[in-house]
């Protein structure tokens, strides 16, 4: 990301990568120092955080998805609740385009804010004129 964004958006792919250490995982840590270093809002939906909690509890625990999840609270990561007008625009993205119901979420979000979406998912890619797109 060459300029700043005054707000970015955090898909599940994002935030799976940071906690798994991935390569791209780097790019996140990065993104999250440099949105606190310059007062940069860093917002989730929770039915994104749902779907990173239901993949460790899953894969780890049960236990080990609350940590996470206090941790993305420490990082200052904001979880935007879906209200009808940001469920109507994830609809929307749904019912147009192939992808998950979740990241349809991210999306709306993402355009809703006029933000920069922080992602890998290739599933995105059909979005690149609806919204801005940092990919990793």
């Amino acid at each position: 990301m060459a300029h700043r964004p005054k707000t970015i958006i955090l898909d599940s792919w994002a935030v799976l990568a940071y906690l798994e250490d991935e390569n791209p995982g780097k790019q996140v840590a990065e993104i999250l120092a440099n949105a606190h270093e310059h007062g940069t809002s860093l917002l989730m939906t929770t039915v994104n955080t749902g779907e990173v909690w239901y993949i460790l509890a899953r894969e780890v625990s049960e236990t080990e998805a609350e940590r996470v999840i206090t941790e993305l609270q420490r990082l200052a990561i904001q979880f935007v609740d879906a209200d009808w007008h940001l469920t109507r625009l994830a609809a929307g993205f749904k019912a147009r385009y192939r992808m998950s119901y979740a990241d349809s979420f991210a999306a709306a979000l993402a355009k809703e804010q006029k933000a920069e979406l922080v992602t890998g998912d290739k599933e995105f890619q059909q979005l690149n004129d609806q919204i801005k797109i940092a990919w990793l």
